[in-house]
């Protein structure tokens, strides 16, 4: 059997980018816990704060050209969507950075590297020490091949989503804000024990079914199925 990568060069070959200075590298991981311990010695922290203007812009630059149409209200709900500290967990977990983190004893025994606001300020750092090591074209890169196409992203359940408002979005500039009616056309089941089928109308046009536990959760697996169905064939 061959000897396990260190986490660190998993990291790097998940991220498609090998550090020229190590130290970054280093430093983007360090916790602050870690760096206590060596008086002298940088965390992330800084580094955090330059890598999360960095995501910014990468982000909100993705998004200005993947939608020539979409209004600047629209593309800032994308964004902070797809840059806020639940997502950037996600990432970070997808990329091994709880396992190349650097802590203190006292940290590790208490979950730090499972700790959400750890995970997130290593990611927001690592893009920070990436722009320094290689540029913003590297940066971009790497953060692109994290995060893949980003409509995807955006319908993925762990962005705790809006369908309806993003579907509101969708039809508002053409249709105003009354186009989309929400009709209940069955219900089943005890008062405990409610289930609901649910219609989505744009005018007079259905243009998505959705089934729930309450009208509201039909509504949104409603607006769900629209929203697949529109990067292909938008309602008129």
């Amino acid at each position: 059997m061959g000897t396990a990568l260190p986490a660190t060069v998993r990291l790097e070959q998940q991220l498609g980018y090998a550090f020229r200075d190590r130290r970054l590298l280093a430093e983007a991981l360090r916790h602050p816990s870690a760096a206590a311990l060596h008086p002298g010695t940088p965390s992330n922290q800084r580094l955090e704060f330059l890598g999360d203007a960095i995501l910014q812009l990468i982000i909100s630059e993705a998004l200005f050209h993947a939608d020539p149409d979409a209004r600047e209200g629209v593309l800032s709900r994308r964004r902070s969507a797809l840059t806020k500290g639940t997502f950037l967990v996600t990432v970070a977990n997808e990329l091994g950075i709880d396992q190349a983190l650097e802590l203190s004893p006292a940290e590790e025994q208490t979950g730090g590297r499972e700790r959400a606001s750890s995970l997130e300020d290593a990611f927001e750092a690592l893009i920070g020490a990436l722009y320094l090591d290689g540029g913003i074209d590297a940066a971009r890169a790497a953060v692109l091949r994290c995060y893949g196409p980003l409509e995807r992203r955006l319908d993925g359940p762990e962005q705790g989503d809006n369908p309806k408002g993003r579907l509101q979005e969708l039809v508002q500039p053409a249709h105003g804000n009354s186009a989309l009616r929400y009709e209940v056309i069955h219900t089943k089941g005890q008062p405990h024990d409610r289930h609901f089928d649910v219609h989505l109308h744009l005018l007079d046009r259905l243009i998505g079914t959705g089934s729930g536990r309450s009208k509201k959760e039909a509504e949104e697996n409603a607006a769900r199925e629209a929203l697949r169905q529109w990067k292909t064939s938008a309602p008129n």
